[in-house]
């Protein structure tokens, strides 16, 4: 089916600091396989509460939340899902008629990949970063029962935040830390001026057991390259993306595509 654009077509979209292009392909090559009447279309903003009214005004249906704006939003939603209070980031707005509801699929995605990869609970943890997703990865660890970590962080305000909401410990660097799984949850090694900056140093991912980088662009980061040429197992920033988009698909659509689907989906996105 070929997608045609009329009066009844729902438009989804996404605000993020520094837009992509893998929600805009995902989602748009579900839509057009299963014959949805719907587009999606990604954007940026430099003001955000009338981009969120937009959202309500316009009736477009849905809206996903990147960095730096997952925070922000709270307070300009109607109502925010029990994915979302918990750890008070948002990465979701699914509008019904003029009410919108937040969600964070981000946190969704990150407890299933945990119990796939079968990381070990007892094992001590590192996480860089304290934004708005570095709270629903360092969330889903403690809820998924991992009691032992240190939230790294440059800002001492978020990354004590953080660390006090989790029970971990507040770190500004890595000096002194020995962790079994380390967590990237900042923009180094993402595409554009840090693409070629590691999260951690080669001897503290050598000492390491599993290497998790939730940087999704691009799926191959220095630092998950440096993992395999070392043999460690890791968790790539692709899986998160591609689970947490499946989730708001379905949020906005009401339809959940079969497995081979979003396979076809997530290899158009990221090739």
């Amino acid at each position: 089916m070929t997608l045609r654009i009329n009066r009844d077509t729902k438009l989804c979209m996404s605000l993020s600091g520094r837009p992509g292009n893998f929600g805009t392909r995902f989602q748009n090559y579900l839509y057009e396989a299963l014959g949805l009447n719907y587009v999606y279309k990604a954007f940026t903003t430099q003001d955000l509460p009338a981009a969120i009214g937009g959202i309500r005004a316009l009736g477009i249906r849905g809206c996903a939340i990147s960095m730096p704006f997952k925070e922000a939003c709270i307070p300009l939603v109607d109502e925010i899902d029990a994915s979302a209070k918990a750890i008070a980031s948002i990465n979701t707005i699914v509008n019904d008629d003029g009410r919108l509801r937040a969600y964070n699929t981000d946190y969704i995605a990150v407890a299933k990949l945990i119990e796939q990869h079968g990381v070990p609970p007892q094992t001590p943890l590192a996480l860089r970063g304290s934004g708005g997703m570095a709270k629903a990865v360092a969330c889903a660890l403690r809820d998924a029962g991992f009691r032992h970590g240190h939230i790294v962080a440059r800002n001492e305000a978020t990354g004590r935040g953080l660390a006090d909401t989790t029970g971990y410990t507040w770190a500004p660097d890595m000096r002194g830390i020995e962790a079994g799984l380390l967590v990237n949850v900042t923009p180094l090694g993402m595409e554009g001026p840090d693409a070629e900056t590691l999260a951690f140093s080669e001897a503290e991912v050598e000492r390491a057991q599993v290497v998790f980088d939730v940087v999704a662009l691009p799926s191959e980061t220095p630092l998950i390259r440096l993992a395999r040429k070392l043999g460690k197992p890791v968790i790539t920033g692709a899986e998160v993306i591609v689970l947490q988009a499946v989730e708001q698909f379905v949020l906005y659509t009401g339809v959940r595509p079969e497995g081979a689907l979003v396979e076809e989906a997530a290899a158009h996105a990221l090739g």
